[in-house]
């Protein structure tokens, strides 16, 4: 196994560096630098150093840069047996390259870490309060508007125009920033919207942004929602909300999922916002009433999805096997079914929860009926048996016995689910549309009757009915 020993060379000069980094710097191992723009190698030559600077500047994907770097370490390290790595700041804080190698089993790593950048930007950031810093090279940055925001190493236009995108999601453009050239000590203060508009960006540029209260933009996160459900469950709070339970919320989860869903079919951007928030509201309602309980919290909630997610997502997350959507599926239900240790068909049909609508469970115990093949090989089979369970309502009708009649309208009910499934139509989905389709009809009715609907006959109102047809 070979060995990459990793210095990071501070913020200053060799006189601010530990003994053993300049015993080590000034040492015989081979030196490679991801950069030589440092004040150190401005007042020092060492031999045997290489510098990076070249892949920065003939490669136009930093991916590509580090895939370069990386490589070139791990060869020099295969023919040298021990060489030394050099990164400015603190090679702990936002080297992807310390990582990287950190992570690889065969490689022996070694840190001897001096001052961070990050440390000197939170120096000239002087502020109150919390920082959350973030590396710029992140995916995905989480701007929390409740504390300082510190943004690392933003070393490309690129990045800042990145950057700038998702801020201006959550701050807006005339938001003040500051920019950090930390390596020279310069500090300025700029417009968010001027973020992609700055002349130099390197590894020594950092952004900052101050904490914004939400009185002032009336911005607010999941954390806000958390501490408002707290204070009303608390005894200053709403005498309604402090009386709620899990069970009497019931509805409104039921409620505020259907709304949710109306809201896609209308194609309402707006009101799905709305909706959105209030089925959130439900999750944090819920939490709060258990956390208060002693049981679990808003946190153990999102960590169990999230276990949940990873988990059955294997070919992501774990065995990068490209699969297509179908597969997806079917893995997702096994690895379901090994959770909940359901060892029959039965038993899996025992685990569809009761609480769902009766059409949508139906729709759910006849797709797992059909896996096992238990299962029309075709819709004509379906067909004919609406038609068989609608000709065996009609004679229980005729009988007039009403525990017949309730049992042979189920049936047909459930044939008419069958049906939905081979057309891939969702039967709840479906009387959604006719019950909202029913009341817009009724209210063209209402709207052009000439009189009271209480005196008009039903030959009235069915040509008003079929008027409202053709509008």
């Amino acid at each position: 196994m070979g060995k990459i020993s990793i210095m990071g060379l501070g913020t200053g000069t060799m006189d601010e560096m530990s003994v053993k980094s300049y015993n080590v710097l000034k040492g015989n191992l081979p030196k490679f630098s991801r950069t030589e723009r440092h004040p150190i190698f401005d007042e020092n030559k060492f031999d045997n150093l290489i510098h990076f600077d070249s892949i920065f500047e003939e490669k136009g994907n930093i991916e590509d840069v580090y895939d370069e770097i990386e490589k070139t370490l791990i060869a020099e390290m295969e023919e040298n047996g021990h060489i030394l790595y050099i990164v400015p700041g603190s090679p702990l804080n936002g080297d992807i390259i310390t990582e990287r190698l950190r992570d690889n089993d065969v490689i022996d790593t070694e840190i001897l870490d001096n001052m961070s950048f990050l440390d000197k930007a939170v120096k000239m950031a002087s502020t109150q309060g919390s920082i959350k810093a973030m590396n710029g090279s992140d995916e995905n940055h989480d701007f929390d508007i409740h504390s300082g925001n510190i943004v690392c190493n933003v070393e490309s236009l690129s990045m800042a125009t990145k950057l700038k995108l998702e801020m201006t999601e959550v701050y807006p453009p005339d938001c003040k920033i500051r920019i950090f050239d930390v390596l020279a000590n310069k500090n300025e203060e700029i417009s968010l919207f001027e973020l992609d508009r700055q002349k130099n960006y390197d590894y020594s540029t950092y952004i900052f942004i101050e904490s914004i209260e939400k009185s002032m933009l009336g911005l607010y996160n999941i954390i806000d929602l958390k501490k408002t459900m707290s204070f009303l469950r608390g005894p200053d709070g709403c005498p309604w909300d402090r009386k709620q339970t899990h069970m009497s919320l019931r509805e409104c989860a039921i409620e505020e999922a259907y709304e949710v869903v109306e809201a896609i079919e209308n194609d309402d951007i707006e009101n799905m916002v709305e909706e959105l928030g209030d089925l959130l509201l439900q999750v944090v309602f819920h939490s709060q009433i258990a956390d208060e309980e002693g049981y679990f919290n808003f946190e153990d909630v999102t960590k169990h999805i999230c276990e949940k997610l990873i988990r059955r997502h294997p070919h992501v997350f774990k065995d990068k096997v490209a699969i297509d959507a179908d597969q997806v599926v079917q893995t997702w239900e096994e690895i379901k079914n090994l959770e909940k240790q359901v060892e029959s068909y039965t038993g899996k049909l025992h685990k569809i929860p009761k609480a769902m609508s009766p059409l949508s469970r139906g729709y759910k115990i006849q797709k797992v009926a059909a896996e096992i093949g238990f299962d029309w090989p075709d819709i004509k089979g379906a067909v004919d048996k609406v038609n068989e369970e609608l000709q065996e309502l009609m004679e229980a009708y005729e009988s007039m016995e009403k525990d017949k009649i309730e049992e042979e309208l189920g049936d047909l009910f459930f044939s008419l689910i069958n049906f939905s499934r081979f057309l891939k139509i969702n039967p709840d989905i479906a009387l959604s549309r006719t019950n909202a389709k029913f009341i817009k009809r009724f209210g063209f009715i209402e709207k052009n009757a000439e009189k009271d609907l209480k005196q008009m006959t039903l030959e009235e109102m069915d040509n008003l009915w079929e008027t409202s047809k053709r509008h």
